[in-house]
């Protein structure tokens, strides 16, 4: 009788952090999320393409991780959400802050934005991780969050 081998791929989840769960930034506001993804931006960039970044929380609302998940042009940029989810599940977030910059400067989310985030909202919902926000950052420093604005 002849065996007959298959080869097949090993996938190996990994995460490793660097960062103590002491010294992890806590997020108590939409202000917090925001100046952390400030900080993570590329300033000589947010006003020439959109992009897109989550934060991968915990239970305590501590960050494990931010991620760049797409860059695109003057004025959209792709998202895939099996790839936020892949992140998600990998650092074993329990929730996700999403954003995006608007390089025109203006606040206000479209109807594209809005899609999106109720599309993200509901694939959380699947895997119990949880949106927590989604902040529209502008080359000024200012941005716009759905959840204070009721909009999750």
């Amino acid at each position: 009788m002849k065996t007959t081998q298959t080869n097949i791929a090993e996938v190996c989840l990994i995460y490793k952090s660097k960062v103590k769960a002491s010294d992890r930034k806590k997020i108590s506001s939409s202000f917090d999320a925001h100046k952390i993804f400030m900080e993570n931006w590329n300033p000589d960039t947010i006003e020439h393409v959109e992009e897109f970044k989550i934060l991968l929380m915990n239970r305590s609302n501590s960050v494990l991780g931010i991620m760049d998940v797409s860059k695109g042009g003057i004025s959209g940029c792709s998202v895939d959400i099996r790839v936020i989810f892949q992140a998600a599940i990998k650092a074993n977030a329990s929730g996700i802050i999403i954003s995006h910059s608007h390089p025109s400067g203006n606040l206000n989310p479209s109807e594209s934005d809005t899609k999106l985030t109720q599309k993200i909202k509901e694939a959380g919902n699947v895997m119990e991780i949880q949106l927590l926000d989604h902040l529209i950052l502008t080359p000024d420093g200012e941005y716009f969050s759905y959840a204070d604005q009721n909009l999750l």
